[in-house]
């Protein structure tokens, strides 16, 4: 699989369908080909915007691991929630991000490159693989944006998260103006 083109990252995927034949895929159709789909952009649960847009730059506000209005998983990773569990939840929380960018700006094809994660996960005392944690989060975008979804980030500890959750995501998106 070729990804994009020269120059800068590219927003889909050019797949060789057929000889002689390209198939060129959104963000949207590749999150299909995983198996999944953009949830519904969450609503905040606090005084706040889902995300603000300046200049070419989305800020979405940090994003639990919500799946149909409920937790997936609740407590600390490394005491209630195991690295998978929390790896999982990375991927969810990812997923959110996505739904709200998306629902700011149009859809994902508009996004020009993912810019930065930063992953908060309520940690057990001597957990310290919160790096890990994230994976599942930057797995995903790379799956979905390739070399656009390599990104900066930070994975940070923290004694407690709203509502119990054992991570918290929050994203930077630049789009295409």
């Amino acid at each position: 699989m070729r990804i994009g083109a020269a120059g800068p990252p590219s927003r889909v995927f050019d797949i060789p369908a057929r000889q002689g034949e390209r198939t060129v895929m959104t963000p949207e159709e590749r999150l299909a080909g995983l198996g999944l789909a953009l949830p519904p952009a969450p609503k905040p649960v606090g005084a706040y915007v889902p995300a603000v847009r300046t200049g070419n730059l989305v800020f979405v506000s940090g994003q639990l691991p919500m799946r149909e209005g409920q937790l997936m998983a609740a407590g600390h990773v490394g005491r209630e929630v195991s690295l998978q569990e929390a790896q999982a939840c990375a991927r969810q929380a990812a997923l959110n991000a996505l739904a709200v960018v998306a629902a700011e700006i149009g859809g994902l094809s508009h996004v020009a490159r993912i810019v930065r994660i930063t992953g908060h996960v309520a940690s057990a005392p001597g957990f310290t693989d919160q790096p890990k944690v994230l994976n599942g989060a930057s797995d995903l975008l790379v799956q979905v944006f390739g070399d656009a979804g390599r990104h900066s980030r930070a994975a940070v500890g923290a004694a407690e998260l709203p509502l119990g959750a054992p991570l918290e995501l929050e994203m930077i998106v630049e789009v295409r103006m």
